[in-house]
C-alpha cells in the first residue's frame, strides 16, 4: 500500500510531494496547463480509488487519520500560498494544491457522500481550473505578462473577458449554482459524518479559497488603468468565446443538475466502500478478540496469584 500510495500521491498532488506542479505548471505551455489539470491530475486520486484502497483495504482503513491530515494541510497551505503569489498562473496552480486535497479528503472519509463528492470534484476541478489557464493563457497572448501587478482595471477594456473570468472563478470558489459547489458540500458532509474536526480546518481552506480568487479578481479586473497598455488590449475574439461558452455551460448544468453524473458514479462507489466497511469491521472484530484475550489473560494472572497466597 505505502508504494501505491506515494505513486499515487505525488501524481495527485499531495502535501508535502506537491512541489513539482506548480513549477510545471508555470512552464508549460496554456494546452499543457490544462492538460495536466484536467487530465493528468486525475490519475492519482483515481489509482487511490481504483488500485491502492480496493487492493490493500485493511491498511487503507488504517492511513484515515494520516490522509485526512495530509488533504488538510494541503487544503490550507495550497490556499495560503496561492494568496501571496505575485504570477497569476502560479496562483492558478496552487489552487490546484488545494482543491485536490479536497479529493483525497472525501475519498478518505469511506462515506458515500465524500466519495461521491470527491469524484465529481475531479470533474469539477478540471473543468474549472482548466478553464482559469486558458483565461490566464489568453490574457499571456495579449500582454505577455502573468504579473497581477501589471494589470488593474481591464473590465473597462475587456468587460467579455472579464465577465467570463468572474464566472470561472466563481465556480472555482464554489458558488452555489454551478458546479464547484456540489463536489465540495458532498465532501463536507462526508468528512463530518466520520471526522469532524478535519472539516472546521477544511472549512478555513474554502474561505481562504474565496479569499484569494476574489483578490486577484479584483487586482486585475477593477479599480483605475494604471498602466497605458492596457487600454487597447483587445477583447475576446469570436472564437475564444467560442471555447469558453461549452465550458460555462457545463459548469452551469453540473451545478444545477449534478444528479445524472452521481447516479453513474453511485455502483462504483458502492463496491468501493463495500470492500471498506468490511476490512472496517475485520479491524474491529480483531480488535475486540484482543481485548477480551487480554482481559481473559489479566483475570487468570490475577486469579493465579490469589490462589497463590
Amino acid at each position: 500500500f505505502a508504494g501505491f500510495a506515494l505513486a499515487f500521491a505525488v501524481k495527485v498532488p499531495l502535501w508535502p510531494v506537491h512541489t513539482w506542479l506548480p513549477d510545471a505548471h508555470t512552464e508549460a505551455p496554456t494546452a499543457g496547463s490544462v492538460i495536466l489539470a484536467g487530465v493528468m491530475l486525475k490519475a492519482g486520486a483515481y489509482g487511490f480509488i481504483r488500485f491502492a484502497i480496493p487492493l490493500f483495504p485493511l491498511v487503507a482503513v488504517e492511513a484515515i487519520p494520516l490522509f485526512m491530515t495530509l488533504a488538510v494541510v494541503g487544503i490550507i497551505y495550497g490556499a495560503l500560498v496561492a494568496l501571496v503569489q505575485p504570477d497569476l498562473k502560479r496562483l492558478v496552480a496552487y489552487s490546484s494544491v488545494s482543491h485536490l486535497g479536497f479529493v483525497i479528503l472525501g475519498i478518505f472519509a469511506f462515506d458515500p457522500q465524500g466519495v461521491e463528492g470527491a469524484v465529481y470534484q475531479m470533474l469539477n476541478h478540471g473543468i474549472s481550473t482548466g478553464a482559469l489557464f486558458l483565461l490566464v493563457g489568453m490574457l499571456y497572448l495579449r500582454r505577455h505578462t502573468r504579473e497581477i501587478a501589471e494589470f488593474g482595471g481591464l473590465w473597462s477594456s475587456v468587460p467579455i473577458y472579464a465577465g467570463i473570468f468572474m464566472v470561472v472563478m466563481l465556480s472555482s470558489i464554489g458558488l452555489p449554482g454551478l458546479n464547484g459547489f456540489v463536489g465540495e458540500f458532498l465532501i463536507l458532509l462526508g468528512a463530518y459524518l466520520n471526522l469532524k474536526i478535519a472539516v472546521y480546518f477544511a472549512v478555513t481552506g474554502l474561505i481562504l479559497g474565496a479569499l484569494y480568487m476574489m483578490w486577484a479578481y479584483e487586482r486585475v479586473m477593477w479599480g483605475p488603468l494604471t498602466k497605458a497598455v492596457n487600454v487597447t488590449i483587445a477583447d475576446l475574439s469570436r472564437r475564444e468565446i467560442a471555447v469558453m461558452v461549452p465550458l460555462l455551460a457545463l459548469m452551469l448544468f453540473m451545478g444545477l443538475y449534478p444528479r445524472p453524473l452521481l447516479n453513474r458514479m453511485q455502483p462504483s462507489v458502492e463496491v468501493l466502500l463495500a470492500r471498506v466497511h468490511n476490512a472496517q469491521a475485520q479491524i474491529q472484530r480483531q480488535r475486540t478478540m484482543t481485548a477480551s484475550t487480554f482481559a481473559t489473560s489479566t483475570f487468570a494472572a490475577s486469579s493465579l496469584l490469589r490462589l497463590q497466597r
